[in-house]
Order: C-alpha cells, then structure tokens, then sequence
C-alpha cells in the first residue's frame, strides 16, 4: 500500500474513533439532558395533580389514560408503601398516530384523606425522539464531511508535499549503474526529504566508485593473466617442435599444454562469472532461444558425434526472450556441453522449446544430483580433470540477472529446466 493511502486509512480510523466515542458520549448526555427535563415536567405534573384531586375527587377516578395524561388506581397501604418514584421509557398507543408511541411515565404513590392511591403520569417523546434521531444522522453526516475533506486534502495537499519523494523514487527506479550518471537535485524545502537525497548521493557515489573498481579489475586481470597464460603456451608449443627433445619430455610438456589451456579457460570463466555479477552486459536484444538452440546444436554436432551421442531438438513453441544474445549464447551452449559431456556411450541428449521454457535432458551413468550444490561454483560431479566446475554456476548467474526460473528434475535422466518468465 502506497504511503499516501496509509496515512490516509490511519487519518480515516483515528477520526472515525474519535467521532464514534464523541457520537456516543454526546448522545448519552443528549439523552439525559432530554430525560432531566421531561422528568422535571412529570414531577410537576403530579404536583398539580394531587392538588387537584384535593379539591376535586373526580380526579380520583381517572383509571386510563383516554382522555389525559394520567392514570390514578386506589391501592393498599402497604403496596403504597413500596412504590418509589420511578420514571421509565415506554410505548402507548397513541389515537391521532394510530401507532405506537415512545412515552416517559412517572410511576408514584400518594394519600388522600387516609386512602392510598397509585399514580401514573405520562409525557409523549415523539418530538424528542425525532431530536434524537435528527442529532444521530448530524453526527454520521459530520463524519462522512470529515472523511470526504481528508481525501480531498490528501490528494490535492499531500500529494503535492509528497510529490518530491516520488519524483526520487522513480529516479532510482531508473537509475542505472553502467550509465555512472548521477540523480539530479529535487526541488524541496522538507528536511527529511533533503536528507534522503543526500543519503542516496553518498550511497550512488560508493556504489559506482565499488562498480568502477570491480570492472578495472575485471578488465586487468582478463589482460595481465591471458597474455602470460597465452607465451607459456606458445613457448611449450616450440618445444614439442624440437626433433631432439626425447619422448618422456615431450610427454610431459604436453601434460602442461593441457593444463595451461585448462587453466586458461578457467580463467575466462571466473572472469566471466564476475561480469555477470557485477551486470557489465547490457545489450539487450530480441533473442530466438529457437534459432539459438539450432546454432549451437549445429556448432556441437561434430563433438556430440564423437562421443556417439544423438543430439535432438523438438520444438513445441517460439520462445524469444530480451537479454544479452552472448549471455544468450553462454546459457544454452553451457547446458547443452554439459548434457553431452557427462553422458554415457551412445546415450541421447533432448532440447525440448515450448511455451516460454527451455528444458534439457540427457542420459547419464551418475543417478540423481543434490539440487542445493550444482549450482554452485566449482561443483563438479565428474572424476575428469577437464571441467571446471564453473558451467552451471554461469548458468545460474545469467538466470538470475535476467530473473529466469531455473530447476533441476530426475525423471530416470538429468532434466534442466529455465522459465523464462
């Protein structure tokens, strides 16, 4: 949830509370200010109905309610004794509604010339009824007002006080840290906001002085570690063409060319890796995993061959995916090497294409692999000295540059599988 709808669903609950207990308490008090008053009339009422009935006995034999707003029934003394004065809400039935009516009704007791009488006074509460639902409805319609203005001040008020962090927040969404460009300056006097900038600055600043340093690095090491690799090559190389140079030596020179070539393609993968890391590729394109696949199946052909391995690809659907077309390259070509390298003789290695997926299987004298390692660096499964351990690792960096699924699956042979989305 955005900042701005937080602020205003706490705003809304905070008032809403607020109004809520002011609503409640204002009609408790509401009330009893309407009851107070009423009472005070019923009790004066019935002043003047005692006075009354010592003067005039007809008073006396008021039973009902018909014709006043009274009632008197003659009762025993000791009944007369424990009546105390009450007063109470009730309903009646009120001729000229023809409905029930909300009353307030005094119930007392008092003595007339030695005889004991109960008396009921009532007083109608329809109009302060219709007060009290008139105040509730006042009550909700001033807290719909509130809500009402706190959104209109929230998207005409406070989105324009927010309006400078959201300007940076899309800026750092943007930014990108091969371009070494800078975030230009927001237009703001708020503090926080000033402060943030200057954090990110420092931050930026750091990271790119970190990316530059890394890619110097990268760049010097691929330079200052193949050039030497490559002269100890070509200087064993003019050696093995010496006539004279005895069969044991010749041996063991090419034990050396071997590892100094396996040594060099190591060194081209670590480097590799770290580009991958430090996300040096940025020339993204429209790839056709399909036409790639075929390439590189092409490209192996001769390899797959040698090793009596039936390479297949079966192609279910288009997959175009936007990255790098060499990473590209790498992601496939990596997996489809590594399936015909670690199979057994005459075994089969599948490139299936479907819908935004790209899986490979193959056959393989090895049973099931730990998923939790083989992507790791230098994990090797293999008993050859001729494997890095870096292949999968590559495969797993390109993947999560780009956010591709990757998986691995044992159905009876390896299956690698990449999700491109």
């Amino acid at each position: 949830m955005k900042l701005l709808n937080q602020s205003l669903a706490y705003l809304t609950v905070s008032i809403f509370v607020i109004v809520s207990i002011w609503a409640a308490v204002f009609y408790s008090n509401m009330l009893d200010e309407i009851h107070d008053s009423i009472d005070d009339g019923l009790d004066n009422y019935r002043l003047l109905i005692i006075q009354k009935a010592q003067k005039d006995t007809l008073v006396l034999k008021k039973h009902t309610f018909d014709e006043s707003n009274y009632a008197i029934q003659e009762i025993s003394k000791s009944i007369a004794l424990n009546i105390r004065d009450t007063h109470q809400d009730t309903l009646m039935y009120m001729l000229n509604e023809e409905k029930m009516e909300p009353v307030r009704m005094l119930t007392t007791a008092f003595e007339l010339d030695k005889r004991y009488y109960k008396l009921r006074v009532i007083s109608s509460m329809v109009e302060e009824d219709d007060q009290i639902s008139n105040l509730l409805w006042s009550t909700s319609w001033l807290f719909i007002i509130l809500v009402v203005s706190i959104i209109v001040i929230n998207n005409l008020v406070l989105r324009k006080l927010w309006k400078p962090f959201y300007g940076l927040l899309q800026q750092l969404k943007e930014f990108r840290i091969d371009k070494n460009t800078s975030i230009p300056p927001i237009q703001t006097t708020t503090q926080e906001f000033v402060e943030l900038k200057q954090a990110c600055d420092i931050l930026i600043a750091h990271t790119l002085e970190t990316y530059n340093l890394q890619k110097q690095f990268t760049e010097n090491a691929a330079h200052e570690l193949q050039t030497p690799l490559a002269i100890i090559t070509n200087k064993l190389e003019l050696l093995l063409e010496e006539k004279q140079l005895p069969d044991e030596n010749a041996e063991v020179i090419t034990q050396v060319l071997q590892t100094t070539a396996r040594l060099k393609q190591f060194n081209k993968s670590l480097l590799l890796l770290s580009k991958i890391e430090n996300k040096q590729f940025f020339d993204n394109q429209l790839i056709s995993i399909n036409q790639m696949a075929q390439n590189i199946a092409g490209d192996l052909e001769e390899f797959a061959q040698f090793k009596n391995i039936t390479l297949t690809i079966e192609q279910t659907d288009s997959v175009e995916v936007e990255m790098d077309a060499h990473l590209a390259s790498i992601l496939v070509s990596n997996l489809v090497k590594n399936a015909i390298f670690h199979n057994v003789e005459h075994g089969n290695v599948t490139v299936n294409l479907s819908y935004r997926a790209l899986s490979i299987s193959n056959t393989s004298q090895s049973g099931e692999l730990d998923e939790k390692v083989i992507f790791k660096r230098f994990f090797n499964n293999s008993e050859s000295q001729k494997s890095t351990g870096l292949g999968l690792a590559i495969v797993y960096a390109i993947c999560k540059l780009y956010g591709f699924g990757i998986s691995y699956s044992y159905p009876g042979r390896h299956c690698f599988e990449i999700r491109f989305s």
